[in-house]
């Protein structure tokens, strides 16, 4: 019989192969290496600053962190799939997904994962903060009524933005462009 393994959760947190933090009110609490490195920064500069910085624009910051709220209070959780920004003004695909720690204010406390999907999904064309929340809403499967009542717009509006989209990636269908989003070659 072996010996009791001593779990030091500490170093399991700080070089998991996922980038991860802990937040609070939108701060970055504390982050792992994996998170620091896949975003350009250092731990040490990460640790206190606003999710803000990790955003293409502050709006796009504002309308995730509205949106996040009635999916967390409902769940406890909230994952999807944004177009993030390095300190180095690189936009790239990221899969992001927190747990609220406490449940009657999702942005009081939590524990975020980011994946970099930059590799099988890199970021192709210049798009406005309203193509990206679209497109990332897109990706999800959902339908432009379903985007329209989520941000807040009308669908003729969404429709508009989608038929940019389309022009943007050279997409014949939705469908395609779902597949040009999402890196698939069609």
């Amino acid at each position: 019989m072996s010996a009791p393994i001593s779990v030091n959760y500490e170093a399991i947190f700080l070089h998991a192969p996922v980038g991860m933090c802990v937040s609070e009110h939108r701060v970055i609490h504390a982050c792992n290496n994996a998170l620091a490195a896949m975003f350009g920064y250092s731990p040490e500069q990460l640790t206190g600053q606003s999710f803000r910085v990790l955003y293409p624009t502050i709006d796009e910051f504002e309308r995730t962190g509205a949106r996040i709220v009635p999916i967390m209070s409902a769940k406890g959780v909230y994952s999807d799939e944004r177009i993030m920004k390095r300190s180095n003004q690189e936009l790239f695909w990221c899969h992001v997904s927190g747990r609220a720690l406490i449940h009657n204010d999702p942005h009081a406390a939590g524990i975020w994962t980011f994946e970099d999907l930059s590799a099988k999904r890199p970021v192709t064309a210049e798009l406005t903060p309203r193509e990206r929340e679209i497109a990332a809403l897109l990706v999800e499967g959902k339908t432009s009524k379903l985007i329209a009542r989520q941000i807040g717009l009308s669908p003729r509006t969404v429709e508009m933005h989608r038929a940019k989209l389309m022009r943007k990636f050279d997409a014949a269908t939705s469908s395609e462009l779902v597949h040009r989003l999402v890196g698939v070659t069609v």
